[in-house]
């Protein structure tokens, strides 16, 4: 689960959180109604292996919520998915930086994802145009064409705060492809 808040103020929160495997651990602490995570599942005996299970170490993970920020513009914002997270989130940041896209332009955008890591084979939503499929073909990609808005490619939120004048302008967006709402603050019902 994902999400991401701005307040009034302008101050931002992005939470994901994830049990990992369906239960995580199945196991509930007494008198506190959670099950614990487990992370640790991602950790390998191989002590060859960079991800081997060792003292002051961290199992990789994709858990990310993140925020990024210049000059008067902040925004929080997650993408959900699996090992597509960091790759949706770096596409977002693109999406933003590099084609000034506004954050539910760069949440629907299309999106790619490489689900394994080596080769070249590399799955595409269908939204990317095909002109660049095709560049990436020619370079010696293997494209698999995904249909738009799958689980695929992951599902996020944003939230942005940017100074207009003396006043702060506050933004909410929610993607397709996945359940979920950009939901504003209602205006006070007593003045």
């Amino acid at each position: 689960m994902y999400l991401c808040a701005i307040d009034r103020h302008g101050n931002i929160a992005s939470l994901i959180q994830s049990l990992y495997e369906g239960f995580g651990t199945a196991i509930v602490p007494a008198g506190t109604g959670f099950a614990l995570q487990n992370r640790g599942a991602l950790f390998t005996l191989d002590p060859a292996h960079p991800n081997a299970l060792a003292p002051r170490k961290r199992p990789l993970h994709t858990i990310i919520p993140a925020f990024m920020q210049k000059d008067d513009v902040r925004i929080g914002f997650g993408i959900m998915g699996a090992f597509n997270q960091a790759q949706a989130h770096a596409q977002f940041v693109a999406n933003i930086v590099d084609y000034g896209m506004d954050i539910q332009q760069a949440l629907e955008a299309g999106r790619f994802t490489k689900a394994t890591f080596d080769g070249a084979d590399v799955a595409i939503e269908a939204l990317v145009p095909e002109s660049t499929r095709r560049e990436l073909a020619a370079l010696g990609h293997e494209i698999t064409v995904m249909p738009p808005r799958t689980g695929t490619f992951g599902s996020g939120q944003a939230v942005m705060s940017e100074r207009s004048g003396v006043h702060d302008i506050h933004y909410g967006a929610s993607e397709p492809r996945h359940d979920g709402a950009a939901i504003p603050e209602a205006p006070p019902v007593f003045l």
